[in-house]
């Protein structure tokens, strides 16, 4: 096996020319903006202001409802219009913030920091904290919590996972060709938290044009690595990026911490440095919206709690009718029916296709070929997982290491008899966790 990767994975069409090569661009909202209170793995925000306030852009308008929380601001000046349930892409109601946006963009001021070695640990986690950063990637676990473990002084590795592995995102590519001075810079943040850590700026091969760019940035940071990884998704997620670059593995029941790292993604590395450089909240992101339904597909700067219908009408609108609509990539994505929802802070794309090709497919039995246990990077047998999980037994789906899927797709991918391993597990998977929940 090549080093810099890992065993299994999939190599499938990656769909990166049709928004890669177009810069990002800024837009500003049209109508109301919708801020849900959890848009993040925790315990939900809880509102600050009531309907009727007036609010700038960057206020607090919910504060975290615990430790592991994050507080959420808005991204426009306006007024409150109400506090109400909201449907959500997962398409649940949540209750959210609802802002009547003015169009004046009038901010409140910010703390900026002209050197950070100056403040102290606390200090910058403390920034982080009330900025109300979480992981943009797409899990959206709050960031001072995962920048607090137990034992700080073990922490040897600040991986950036700038693979960006799924099929026709790009945000994390333009991010790293346009702000890569902020990349590092955040990076910089980071490591002064943990004295015995090396950061590794971990890139896919297929970006050579990144990999340069970052080395100049980086050549002057003794601290700072970029190492090249082997394009093959999933990469980017975080089991196989921290064996790919450091050789250590972990499972379901152990942090990134147990292993001496700790992994962020691109913009969440850049949103620390606008929070404890330049006192700024997370208040946007960048979304790929793209698809071969899209007349114009590439990444917009947004705003949060902007309508993802919006965001439509800014590429162009639909050439065509799309069949299907996925918030996030083909391979870990969720489909969508409803484009009048709100952006968060986990929002990374929005992918439009004119064919629905798994509605298109019959599933067949299994013909016992093994391709799922080929593609599986985490070594297990996807096809006798979702056997196990089509019967609802527990016991032997535990007993066969079912938990220890990461649920990327790639046994639905390559299984010859289209059957829909991935989901089958991923059933079964919430049901266990929900029953432990209960015990």
């Amino acid at each position: 096996m090549a080093r810099l990767t890992f065993k299994g994975g999939i190599h499938p069409y990656d769909g990166k020319d049709l928004s890669k090569d177009k810069a990002i661009v800024s837009v500003l909202p049209k109508g109301e903006l919708v801020f849900p209170l959890s848009q993040h793995i925790g315990a939900p925000a809880k509102p600050v202001v009531a309907k009727g306030d007036p609010v700038l852009r960057g206020q607090l308008i919910a504060e975290a409802g615990g430790f592991v929380s994050a507080p959420v601001h808005s991204s426009v000046s306006g007024t409150v219009k109400g506090i109400e349930p909201r449907l959500t892409v997962t398409g649940t109601l949540m209750d959210a913030i609802i802002i009547e946006n003015d169009g004046k963009y009038e901010e409140v001021p910010y703390e900026a920091v002209d050197d950070v070695s100056a403040l102290t640990k606390e200090e910058i986690i403390k920034r982080i904290q009330n900025a109300g950063i979480v992981g943009m990637g797409g899990a959206g676990f709050p960031t001072h919590v995962k920048l607090s473990p137990k034992e700080p002084e073990k922490i040897e590795y600040i991986i950036a996972n700038c693979a960006e592995c799924e099929p026709y995102l790009t945000s994390d590519y333009r991010r790293m060709l346009e702000e890569p001075e902020k990349l590092v810079g955040g990076l910089k943040v980071i490591l002064s938290l943990f004295d015995n850590a090396k950061g590794i700026l971990a890139v896919e091969d297929n970006k050579p044009d990144c990999i340069t760019l970052l080395k100049q940035v980086a050549k002057d940071e003794p601290r700072i690595e970029v190492k090249a990884l082997k394009t093959k998704y999933p990469q980017g997620a975080e089991r196989m990026l921290i064996y790919a670059a450091t050789d250590r593995m972990i499972n379901s029941s152990m942090l990134p911490a147990d292993a001496g790292c700790i992994v962020n993604n691109v913009d969440t590395i850049v949103a620390v440095y606008k929070a404890v450089v330049e006192g700024k909240p997370l208040m946007e992101r960048i979304v790929t919206v793209t698809g071969d339904a899209i007349k114009d597909p590439r990444n917009f700067c947004v705003h949060t709690g902007t309508i993802y219908a919006e965001l439509i009408d800014e590429a162009g609108g639909f050439k065509q009718e799309p069949a299907k609509i996925v918030s996030g990539g083909p391979m870990m994505g969720f489909g969508i029916y409803d484009l009048n929802v709100p952006t968060t802070k986990t929002s990374s794309a929005l992918l439009c296709m004119t064919k629905d090709e798994i509605a298109m497919y019959e599933p067949s039995n299994c013909i016992n070929c093994g391709r799922c246990v080929e593609g599986c990077p985490e070594h297990l047998i996807p096809s006798r997982l979702a056997d196990y999980a089509e019967h609802y037994d527990e016991a032997a789906f535990q007993k066969w290491d079912g938990m220890e899927c990461c649920e990327c797709g790639c046994c639905s991918f390559v299984c010859p008899a289209k059957r829909c391993l991935t989901q089958s597990i991923k059933s079964m998977r919430k049901m266990i966790l929900a029953n432990r929940k209960k015990k």
